[in-house]
Parts: C-alpha cells; structure tokens; sequence
C-alpha cells in the first residue's frame, strides 16, 4: 500500500478559508434570505483596467494566427515582462535588479511555498505572528516541524509575536535563524515598516548568513514616500534576500494569476560542507522542472499594467480600495473599536470587543450583522483578539457593512 506523507496529518484542522467558507456556506443556507457582506477572503472585486483587457484581447489573437501563435515559452518570462519589471519596479527605485534574476509566476501564493524545496529542511525558519498561514503550513507539509501546541505553534518554528506594543513589526530575533518570513505591507494586519526597521533586518541577516523571504505581494498600496516598496531598496539586501510580488491585488489578476519572484545571482547558501553555491541557479532548476510559465496573453497583459495607461488606471484602482480601507478604519474608530492598518495596505486589523475570541465575534458578527470577515487566531497565536477586514469590495458593500458592524458593535 502506497505511504501517505504523514506530515500533513500535523496541519490543525481545515486551512482558515476553507473553514470561514464552511461556515458561512452553512449560515446561508440556513437564512437564505440574509444578505451576507463579505469582507473576508481577499479577492479583488473590480473589473481588470481597460488597458489591461485591451492587451490581453491583442495577445489572444495573436495566438489565432499562425505566423503570431506562440506555443511553450520561456518558464522564467518573456524577456518583454521580465525587462519592464526591471525597469519599473525596481530600477526607478534605485533597487539593482537585473532582469534575468526575475521568474515569472502564477501567484506568489504557490512561490512562497515551492521556495522551501531549495531549502534543506535542517533550516531554522523564523517567522511573525500573527502571519499569513501559508507561510507555516508549506513548512509543516516539508516535514521541517513537529506537533502543534494547544495554541497552534508548531515545535521547531521559532515564532516572534507582534502585537499593538511593537506597532505589529516583528522585532529581530537574539537567536540565530537561517530562514526568515517577512510580510509588507503585511498580511493580516495592514501595517508597514519604515527603512530602519527593514535595515535592522538585512544587518541581522547578513551577521547570521541568513535569507530573508520577503513577500510584497501589496506594495501597490504604499502610499507614504519614505516607505521602501522592496526589500532591494535597502543596501546589502541583494545579499539575503528573495522577494516575492504578486499581479493579483495590484492589477486585479486574482483570477488571472501572475506574479514573480526575485533571487539575486549574489545570494548563497551552503551545503552540509560548507561550500557555497547561488540560490538562483538552485531556483531556476526546480522552476524550468516542475513550471511550464505563464500564459503568453497574460504577460502581456500584466506588461500592459506598466503602461502609461495601465499605470493611471492601476492608480484609481489602488485608490478605490484604500479609499474602502479608510471608510471602514473611520466608521470603527468613530464607535470606540481600535483599528490598526488600513492606510498603505487594504486590510484593517480589529481589536475584538471585550472579551470574544476572535471566532466567536466571527460567528456573531455573521449571524447578527450578516458580515463575514477573518479571525486573527487564524493567523496565529498572537492573532486571537484581532479580527482582519478586507476593503476588497465595492464601495456600496463597504459603506453598508460599516453601518452593520456600528449597530452590532456600538449599541
């Protein structure tokens, strides 16, 4: 009989989406009359930029020709997504990026997780908490834990607790780490971190030889200048240092799926004997093995998000939600609710109200108000007394789930 990979059996329960759909599937279909405002999962909600569907179209016809059609292509990119992003994301900003040290994806929900297949599994992985659950399932499932507690945190994961008191940056560790997840704008709680925060972390990394997984999936929504878009903008990052950027909430490519990740030719790591070998050679083996690349038709139309046009209407969609993160900061601030994020990112981060676990106030901010937004112990440990909503929405939902949660919350 075939053996199962028993490290799977480790994962606490169900992944916290499928277990907030479970939920709210049962709730709808036993009042089938509730209007259920979900601002939950974050899936974009908005139609893609015309300047976006306009190249998407050309490239689709190009492939009902011959002379056009493109068949397999590169799996690291087309050299035209691959030189833009250079160009835009990275060499406007003074980050130096070179084009061939970019690899085109369909989502950095799956990077984040294939990365650790180059990783040997006696690393010592560090990671926030609360954090984005992916980040600790695809270590569980890679066999590099134990047993969960009874709070969730899995034995060999050392964890570092971010809360109200560290503004939700997670502080640099004393004990020596190899592997490092870092999130900004972060996921769940919609806080940023300055320059010096984010020098502090390349210094320690950099000490210890460690690497830095660094997942930028909304930097789009940055909106204070002194804010670094990229890891890369800080000096010595090119060293210790994968990124990870996502097409889905910037251009609204969630069900298009594009994305890419950086890994500098300059960074290392080692084998059991000490020699050093580049992480890039490592990365391009297992992504032109196991990834046969994106779609010709949407590089070309995630080329197009680069666009003059393409920039102008990203903007205003950018501006859409993070006008809808500030409708919802401002309507819980206005009933007493201590909210974190939602400036340069588009999630808000809840206190809970009194003393309601995170799941309980799920349950009742369903059943009486009939919104659905995330607990934080689903992120973590650290996470339960929070609650995340997301301003991926429109504008009409936003202003009505605000309204909802004041009379459910500030009666």
């Amino acid at each position: 009989m075939a053996r199962i990979n028993e490290d799977y059996r480790k994962l606490k329960a169900g992944y916290l989406f499928p277990e907030i759909g479970r939920r709210v599937t049962k709730f709808c279909a036993d009042n089938p009359q509730a209007k259920v405002i979900r601002l939950g999962i974050g899936d974009v909600t908005e139609a893609l930029p015309p300047a976006i569907v306009a190249a998407w179209h050309k490239a689709v016809d190009e492939m009902g020709v011959r002379s056009s059609f493109r068949g397999y292509g590169p799996e690291q990119g087309y050299d035209f997504l691959r030189n833009t992003i250079a160009a835009k994301d990275f060499a406007s900003r003074g980050a130096p990026i070179e084009a061939d040290e970019i690899f085109i994806s369909d989502g950095s929900k799956c990077d984040t997780g294939n990365i650790l297949e180059i990783f040997g599994n006696d690393n010592k992985v560090a990671i926030a908490d609360p954090v984005y659950p992916v980040y600790v399932d695809t270590n569980v499932m890679a066999g590099r834990t134990g047993a969960a507690d009874e709070q969730g945190r899995y034995a060999g994961l050392v964890y570092i607790p971010t809360n109200a008191e560290n503004q939700f940056v997670p502080p640099v560790p004393t004990e020596h780490v190899d592997l490092i997840y870092l999130c900004f704008p972060n996921n769940p709680t919609g806080t940023v971190a300055t320059r010096e925060q984010l020098t502090k972390w390349v210094e320690y990394a950099r000490a210890h030889k460690s690497v830095i997984l660094f997942d930028a999936a909304y930097e789009a929504f940055i909106t204070d200048p002194s804010i670094p878009h990229s890891i890369y903008e800080i000096p010595g990052a090119r060293e210790v240092a994968i990124e990870f950027r996502s097409f889905s909430k910037t251009a609204g490519f969630t069900g298009v799926r594009c994305a890419y990740t950086v890994v500098p030719k300059s960074l290392v790591g080692s084998t059991s004997t000490g020699e050093q070998v580049p992480l890039h050679g490592l990365w391009n083996r297992r992504h032109t093995t196991k990834f046969n690349g994106v779609s010709y038709p949407v590089q070309r139309a995630a080329e197009a998000a680069y666009s003059e046009e393409g920039q102008r209407q990203v903007r205003e969609l950018i501006a859409f939600y993070l006008a809808n993160a500030r409708l919802i900061r401002e309507g819980l601030e206005k009933i007493g609710v201590q909210v974190f994020g939602g400036v340069n990112a588009p999630y808000v981060w809840v206190k809970t109200p009194g003393r309601e676990t995170s799941w309980e106030f799920f349950d009742r901010l369903l059943r009486e108000a009939h919104l659905v937004g995330t607990p934080g112990s689903g992120f973590g440990a650290s996470g339960e007394g929070y609650f995340r909503l997301s301003a991926f929405n429109s504008r009409e939902n936003v202003e009505e789930a605000v309204r909802r949660f004041q009379k459910v919350v500030g009666h």
